[in-house]
């Protein structure tokens, strides 16, 4: 035979992902690319001296993980060795926190910036007990008097900080916050040390941006992780200018080159993909158009590796700080309001109409970021008029997020082949706390998949890390069973899917998503070698043990990337 394959995989379940969601039992790669599926039989004849045979005793293959929806920088910096680890379980309470600054203060040169990343409110003990407990700078100062300390939250829309790195930021019962953003204040009207989404860009712009090579480290430890996870795609949402103001830049416009350079010397081990970020929390139209017109439309020279998709939107904030945009109140008043500029509701929508009607104009694919139910109406509708207004066909336009995603707003991303981009990950995470902010019924229907994939929305998934650990096997376990993290309560069992439905959005629909379905996202000949082995029957498995399951190999354009399995 004139070619014979490079890998060949035998008697395991190889979960393809075709239209049918047939599975076959072997799998052979050749140059990089998939040339047989079937059985034994099908793919001897492609078995040479050179051929590595992998047995599989059983295990499942399946396409390479496409985590459609993930800050790869940003979550680099955000774990240690880079940064303090305070999400649970690693500190389950404010007096654990101060105990990891502590420790941090001991080990670092007077003066020197401290930060930590994770920290959620639903899982440290006072606030458990006393919602209205928060965390204050007085919770760091008596540990941490001299050090400033930045704390990014899980979700990246709070930040809690120190009286010195208020000081020095020049924070103060006078700072005005800018629009879109809240400085929290005491009884008295002192800052209590925590900022709320666009008024953490006082805290970025004071610190020192992030240099070329803490770049390069923070990628190539997620790239790390990744590989080990099974993740052989995954889209940075929003790199630019819009992004110079959040975690130290990490989301800013250097980060995409120093990506370039990471291909261009062979070590980008995963497949990206790119919102450009024009503006960021709270920017206006007018903002936007120039940025974006500034900006251009890069062309990359290897598309199937790092391509530039689209643009990124913020349209509101998040329910936990009841920034969402809601059709009702949430507990305790209040509906939230999109988070651009405009000083009324009708001001702000046409800010975002505008916005997405110029990127649509321009050719761009948009990926808006929305949580609230009137809000995703807001932005579907938006959709809708700039695809009446400047017909293009497959513009593949989605909504990231989709919390309160509305029959309304599905009916109209179905009509025209739009898309949501949801995250299983963080909906284990919150489903707890968020009934205290809207209430039971709202909180079940949190992320509604099932209603989502029944009106024809393409739905894909993604963890938005670092919110949550980048996990997709937690992600399929949670769609399947909606279960809560904290509790292990059932939420919004209605909205529960299947398990060939929830592979689906880590995989095909993700790469419906990049405008690549067919080239990548299924185990299909002709298709790239992008693969991972997952150790036991997935098909069979309980879902509550899938998130043990190892991933003992991954494979990137035909190429191992991660391997503890063992012939």
């Amino acid at each position: 035979m004139d070619t014979y394959a490079d890998l060949v995989f035998l008697g395991g379940r190889v979960v393809t992902v075709d239209a049918e969601f047939s599975v076959a039992s072997a799998l052979a790669v050749t140059g990089g690319v998939i040339s047989a599926v079937g059985g034994r039989e099908d793919v001897a004849p492609l078995i040479g001296p050179g051929t590595r045979v992998v047995e599989l005793r059983g295990a499942t293959l399946l396409p390479g993980i496409n985590d459609s929806h993930l800050h790869g920088c940003a979550f680099g910096m955000a774990t240690p060795p880079l940064s303090l680890e305070l999400g649970h379980p690693a500190v389950s309470s404010l007096a654990d926190v101060a105990e990891v600054v502590r420790e941090a203060v001991g080990r670092l040169p007077e003066g020197q910036w401290i930060t930590g990343h994770g920290w959620d409110t639903g899982f440290l003990d006072e606030c458990v007990r006393d919602p209205s407990r928060q965390p204050s700078r007085h919770d760091l100062d008596a540990v941490s008097p001299d050090h400033p300390v930045v704390l990014y939250s899980f979700s990246g829309h709070a930040t809690w900080v120190n009286s010195k790195a208020l000081e020095l930021i020049g924070i103060d019962r006078h700072t005005v916050a800018p629009p879109g953003g809240a400085i929290v204040v005491d009884g008295t009207g002192e800052p209590t040390g925590l900022l709320h989404e666009g008024a953490q860009a006082l805290i970025q712009n004071a610190l020192p941006p992030l240099s070329r090579q803490e770049r390069t480290d923070a990628i190539r430890s997620a790239l790390a992780t990744f590989a080990r996870l099974g993740v052989t795609s995954y889209t940075e949402p929003g790199l630019g200018p819009g992004g110079d103001g959040i975690m130290r830049g990490a989301l800013g416009a250097e980060t995409l080159d120093v990506y370039r350079r990471l291909l261009a010397d062979g070590e980008l081990t995963a497949r990206l993909g790119v919102l450009l970020l024009p503006t960021g929390m709270a920017g206006t139209a007018e903002e936007f158009a120039r940025t974006l017109t500034a900006l251009g439309k890069p062309d990359e020279t290897d598309p199937r590796r790092l391509a530039i998709l689209g643009v990124k939107i913020f349209a509101d904030g998040i329910v936990p700080n009841k920034t969402s945009w809601m059709h009702e109140p949430y507990v305790g008043g209040g509906c939230g309001s999109l988070c651009v500029g405009g000083e009324t509701d009708s001001e702000r929508t046409a800010e975002i109409d505008a916005m997405i009607r110029h990127a649509h104009t321009a050719g761009h694919q948009l990926g808006v970021h929305v949580t609230g139910d009137r809000a995703c109406d807001a932005v579907a509708d938006a959709f809708a008029a700039a695809m009446a207004e400047h017909p293009r066909p497959d513009a593949r336009h989605y909504v990231i997020h989709g919390d309160f995603l509305t029959a309304h707003s599905m009916k109209v991303l179905a009509a025209h082949d739009f898309g949501v981009n949801m995250n299983p990950t963080i909906k284990w995470t919150v489903a707890d706390m968020e009934e205290e902010f809207v209430g039971a019924e709202r909180a079940a229907y949190a992320w509604p998949y099932r209603d989502a994939i029944d009106a024809g929305v393409r739905v894909a998934s993604g963890s938005d890390a670092p919110v949550t650990y980048p996990d997709w096997r937690q992600g399929i376990a949670t769609m399947v069973l909606r279960e809560s993290k904290a509790a292990g309560r059932v939420s919004g069992p209605e909205q529960r899917i299947g398990l060939a439905e929830a592979i689906r959005t880590y995989t095909i629909e993700a790469a419906w998503q990049d405008f690549a379905d067919d080239w990548k996202g299924s185990l299909e000949p002709g298709k790239v070698a992008d693969l991972c082995v997952l150790d036991g029957d997935l098909l069979t498995a309980d879902p509550h043990d899938i998130p043990e399951m190892p991933v003992v190999l991954t494979v990137m354009d035909g190429q191992i990337v991660h391997e503890t399995l063992r012939d």
